[in-house]
């Protein structure tokens, strides 16, 4: 498998980078589960960006990687302005002495299920088209940081994640999942939003993970998203908070009993 890092959007179109549904760490992982012997990972760098459809061809397929088969997707394109497609690329494996196949786009309901599409539904909080699209529920992660420890002093402490750059964060709300810890997966309530009832400002990505009590300060930690379970909402008091916090907690529980046990 061929992959480039970082997004060939940052580097043609500087401050353009899509949010990215994977760290490369997680894609190669899912890569080798799926049987995957090797992951190629090219950097991709302006001069990289330069070169030619031939070259590409040439130099990092037939001379670097010496497939007998090569195969993408039917809207591929490669090389400097993306010159190069599908069509070309056949054209040249046959003159490289490599077959080239290529895949038809998945759809659902007239939508091509590419990248954007799913970046799109993530955005809108829509986690469970985006899981169907993805074959697993998104993912996101980062390191457990000191946050205010006011959800201590009300009975549900908090893993604040600082998430790695560019990473698809969800549409704001509070969702049923899990928090993954070194392969351990925890069923979680997990809310992104300001805390408005605490006048906040600054946008948190946090989850109480169920039946837990451990340090994770300076983990790492992945979050995984199964359901969307209601809106960022103010509250007029923090008992109001408090009891919307325990039906959260019960809805989490009751989901990710069910998906828990698909996993």
């Amino acid at each position: 498998m061929l992959t480039f890092d970082p997004h060939p959007a940052e580097v043609i179109h500087p401050g353009s980078h899509p949010a990215l549904l994977t760290t490369p760490e997680f894609k190669v992982e899912l890569l080798e589960r799926l049987g995957v012997d090797a992951v190629c990972v090219q950097s991709f760098t302006p001069e990289f960006s330069l070169v030619s459809p031939e070259d590409f061809v040439h130099d990092m397929l037939r001379r670097q990687l010496r497939p007998s088969v090569v195969v993408v997707g039917e809207n591929f394109t490669y090389g400097h302005r993306a010159a190069g497609n599908l069509e070309s690329l056949r054209r040249s494996g046959a003159a490289e002495d490599f077959a080239v196949e290529g895949v038809r786009l998945v759809r659902e309901d007239d939508h091509v299920l590419s990248s954007t599409h799913i970046r799109a539904r993530i955005a809108e909080g829509d986690v469970v088209t985006a899981a169907r699209a993805l074959g697993r529920d998104h993912r996101v992660e980062g390191t457990v940081v000191h946050g205010d420890a006011r959800g201590r002093t009300i009975g549900y402490p908090t893993a604040n994640l600082e998430t790695t750059r560019y990473a698809a964060v969800p549409a704001d709300g509070v969702y049923a999942g899990h928090a993954v810890r070194s392969g351990d997966r925890y069923p979680a309530a997990i809310s992104i939003g300001t805390n408005p009832t605490f006048d906040g400002t600054d946008r948190r990505v946090e989850a109480y993970l169920l039946d837990f009590d451990d340090d994770l300060y300076g983990a790492r930690l992945a979050f995984e998203f199964t359901e969307r379970l209601r809106p960022t909402l103010r509250f007029d008091s923090v008992g109001d908070l408090v009891a919307q916090m325990a039906a959260d907690v019960t809805a989490t529980r009751k989901i990710t009993a069910v998906t828990g046990s698909q996993r």
